[in-house]
This record gives structure tokens, sequence and C-alpha cells, in this order.
């Protein structure tokens, strides 16, 4: 009889990643791999560690995973990913419903280790965070046209809040031949969309060649037969070069998008947190961008009630926001996370201000985001289908604008049966707080 294994994964796309790496680690070694964890002999949780609601969010899982030994079939309840790294030993002593704890750089070995401890030898493991293969083949678990290529692991940037250099060490770079074999094997498979991601993209290349070389692997990347739309994730503002803008402008593949994770625009606050950079370079990137690309669309994310934020430092982010009006903006209440620098300053945010400022922004940013929606009717872009919604009866997708999962929707009628996956153009007509309405555009006949 087949032994079944569940997983759910939990966090950011690089989580995923190794959540897919995992299960074909599994599959190869003869284990089932089933939907439901009601099903499985084993279940690993896959955890993110990054903020405290991250782990509220692991914890919750693995307890609701558990009470399937009484309910189902469960004989082996197993955590995996950051938060198995970070907490190791205290996650067994502190949660009894957990067997098994591996950490980052045993995930290679997550088959054998399961496999001994259903023969009784249950064994934490826990290897060298440099032993993770960024290189492992992969069972995607999201929509069969969309994958997350992960080009590197681990952090060198060292921000006082963030404990992604203790949970994954320091950066280290996959080579472009190794990234350009996986696009080329993902392509083969039907997938038409590719999102780069990494803790810092663009920092890429760096440890392997002396240089940035981000931009080199995404003209690599276009190349590629089937590949349609080519999307990067976490690009940092002090290392975003012209060679990457001018990559950008000139793909037709590459998504005229990016995603630069600012946090602050203080310059107290920004040293405080280890930024690179000041509040001038930021403004003189941010221009430099929407000069070089007219049409591109920007993300950002923030953090509000950083320890010594004042009310003018916050006020200087407001304002901040309205001036650049970025396209795609989240913005979070500063959380103090372990062993990390910040949380042992002494000047902390009183957490219903940290909450209500953040709120204050998310406020500023939908009125942008509304106004910035109203400017695209009577426009035309290309979607991609993702589902077609039961209750309005119209399909919906995303444009070359928004990125799986964090950005919005675009609903459309038309005339005929479409295959998810595919790519239709839409005008738009309409628009709802962060989704737009529009309808297929017809080639017309001569």
């Amino acid at each position: 009889m087949s032994k079944k294994v569940a997983m759910v994964s939990l966090g950011c796309p690089k989580n995923q990643v190794d959540a897919e790496q995992m299960l074909y680690t599994l599959k190869s070694a003869g284990y089932e791999l089933v939907p439901e964890e009601a099903e499985a002999d084993v279940i690993i949780i896959n955890t993110c560690g990054f903020i405290e609601d991250a782990k509220e969010e692991a914890i919750e899982n693995i307890l609701e995973a558990s009470r399937y030994k009484s309910e189902g079939r469960l004989k082996l309840l197993v955590v995996t990913g950051c938060l198995a790294e970070r907490y190791r030993d205290d996650i067994t002593e502190e949660i009894p419903e957990v067997d098994m704890v591996v950490g980052i750089g045993s995930n290679g070995k997550i088959a054998e280790l399961i496999e001994n401890a259903l023969n009784g030898k249950v064994e934490n493991s826990y290897g060298e965070k440099f032993s993770l293969d960024l290189d492992g083949k992969r069972i995607l678990g999201g929509a069969p046209y969309t994958a997350y290529v992960k080009i590197a692991d681990g952090c060198d940037n060292c921000c006082t809040y963030c404990a992604i250099p203790l949970i994954r060490g320091r950066s280290r770079s996959r080579k472009i031949e190794s990234i350009v074999e996986e696009v080329r094997d993902l392509a083969s498979r039907g997938v038409t969309e590719i999102v780069i991601t990494a803790q810092d993209t663009t920092a890429y290349g760096i440890d392997l060649y002396g240089e940035y070389a981000l931009a080199r692997l995404l003209r690599e990347l276009c190349k590629i037969e089937g590949i349609h739309w080519i999307r990067t994730l976490y690009t940092y503002p002090e290392k975003i070069t012209d060679e990457l803008l001018f990559a950008i402008r000139d793909e037709e593949k590459l998504c005229k998008y990016l995603d630069i994770p600012i946090q602050h625009c203080n310059n107290k606050i920004l040293k405080r947190m280890n930024r690179k950079g000041d509040k001038a370079s930021l403004e003189k990137t941010l221009a430099r961008i929407r000069e070089v690309i007219p049409d591109i669309t920007l993300r950002t994310t923030l953090i509000t009630g950083f320890p010594g934020e004042s009310e003018e430092d916050f006020c200087e982010l407001a304002e901040f926001v309205k001036k650049w009006r970025f396209d795609r903006l989240g913005c979070f209440a500063y959380s103090a996370e372990e062993d990390t620098p910040a949380a042992d300053y002494p000047d902390q945010v009183d957490p219903q201000i940290k909450l209500d400022r953040s709120e204050n922004i998310m406020n500023e940013q939908m009125t942008i985001a509304a106004e910035k929606n109203a400017e695209k009717i009577g426009s035309e872009v290309e979607v991609l289908i993702e589902g077609y919604d039961n209750f309005i009866r119209c399909y919906y997708g995303r444009s070359p604008a928004d990125a799986p999962e964090i950005d919005g929707k675009i609903f459309f009628i038309t005339n005929s049966p479409k295959v998810i996956g595919d790519y239709v153009r839409v005008r738009i007509n309409d628009s709802i707080e962060y989704d737009l309405l529009g309808e297929e555009i017809y080639e017309s006949a001569e």
C-alpha cells in the first residue's frame, strides 16, 4: 500500500518553490501525493517565520492538521520551512502535536527522514543552510500556466528588522545556465508566465560573476520559446541599474512591472533600518525608472511604526506616498522579531499607533489606486485568463500590470468559451476598487 503525503505550504513564493522541490523528492521516492489532509498518512506544514502573523498562521495550521491523528489516518506530522529552521527543537517542545522538524538544509533528505520516522526512527534534522539545493526539480503546486523561479537564496542586506539572514544565511545565486534550463523545462510543460523571485533579485549574480547579472539573465530567458510573460519581484532600489531598465523597456516578454520594497523614505528611519541609500537617492531612482519606462507599473511595501518613528516621520512617509503615487502598495505595521537588532531598540512605538498609521497609508493608497484604475477606462490590455466566476458569469484574469496572488483582477465578458491559461485582448470599461471590468476585443473580419 502506498504511503500518502499531503503538504500545506505557507508564506512567500520562495517558500512555495522549496515545497514543490520536496514534493518532487517525495514522489520520486514512491510516495503518493494527495490534496486532502484527511487522506494523508503524513502531513507536512511548510512554514513561514518572517513576522509574528506568519508564525501564528503556521501554528494554527499545525494544530488544525494534528486533529487528523484522531479523525483521519495521520501517522506523522512534519514541520518544515522557515519556522522550522528558526525555532528548531523549540517546536517539538512547545507543540507536542508535531512529530518531526526538518530545517531547510535537510529538505533534500525529506523522503529518507519520513521513511525512517514511519519505521520508528523519528529524528529532527537541520542540515547546513547552504545544503538547500536551489537547482532541484519540482512538482508545480499552483496554476499550470504560471511558475515562480527562485534565482537565489539568502540575503546579505541585514536590515535591522529582518530575520531572513538568520534563517536563510548569506545570499547565493544560481548559475544562469541552470535557471535557463529550468525555464526551458517549465515552458515544455505548458508554463507561459515566469515570476522571478529571491530575497533580493537585484543582488543576483554578484557572488558568482562579480557584478549584478539580473539584466543578463532576463535577456537570456526572453529567448526561450513558449514563455510569454516574465516579471520580477523583490528588486532593491539601490541596485536597479540602467541595464536592467533598458532590458525591461526593450524586451517584449518582460512585463513593464517592478516590485521595489522601499519600506520608508525618512532618512533617520532608513538609517536605523540599515537600508542603503536615502530619500534623495530613492527619489532619483524612481524618477529614472519612470523616465526610461513611462508605462511602468510600480509596486512597493512600507513599514509604519518602526522604532523611533515620530509623527513627523510618518507624515513625511504619507506625503511621499501621495507624491509618487505607486500603482500597487502594501503597508504593514512593524513587527518586532526576535534576535533582530530593531527588536532591542528602546523607542518602540505603541502597537495601536503602528496599526493606525498603516491603515492611514492604505486608505490613501486606495484612493490613488481607484484614480489610476479610472484612468485605464477605455484602454486595451492583454489578459491571462485564470478562471470563470459563476456568480457574475464572466471570466477573470490578470494583465502584465498584475502579479499573481497579490494584485488585482480583470473581469471580462466574452461571446465564446475560453481556455484557462490562454491570453486575450480586453477593453476596460469600468473599475471597482482594485479590480477592472471589461470585454473581450474581437478581431474584425477583413
